[in-house]
């Protein structure tokens, strides 16, 4: 098995406004490599909505040793998948020792509408 690569946004806070909540400015794009993505299950689904009320599209697999911070973080992924994407919840972590693949962390996403239609 594969991965593929994902790139993950670095939004720099540049400020904050009258009530406090940053004002995001300049955005980088990181890669990051070796990532599934897969479709979430019937109770994934169920449970993103009850919980978070979002409804989630994709679930995606982070390799082992990833130190990057996945939540409520914007991800774009690749083509067939192609589209912007904000991170659901509380990524799902095992112990990697226990695990016998190259992956161990899942993270839900949500996409995000940019208004276009691409149908």
């Amino acid at each position: 098995m594969k991965g593929i690569t994902i790139q993950l946004v670095n939004a720099s806070k540049t400020d904050t406004d009258p009530f406090g909540a940053p004002i995001e400015g300049n955005e980088t794009l990181e890669d990051i490599n070796d990532v599934l993505i897969g479709e979430p299950s019937s109770d994934d689904v169920v449970t993103a909505i009850s919980l978070y009320d979002k409804k989630i599209t994709y679930i995606i697999a982070i390799p082992k040793g990833d130190t990057h911070d996945w939540i409520n973080r914007e991800v774009i992924l690749p083509k067939p998948f192609e589209g912007r994407y904000r991170t659901v919840g509380i990524p799902m972590s095992g112990i990697e020792a226990n695990i016998p693949l190259r992956w161990n962390s899942k993270v839900k996403l949500e996409r995000i509408e940019d208004g276009t239609d691409k149908n």
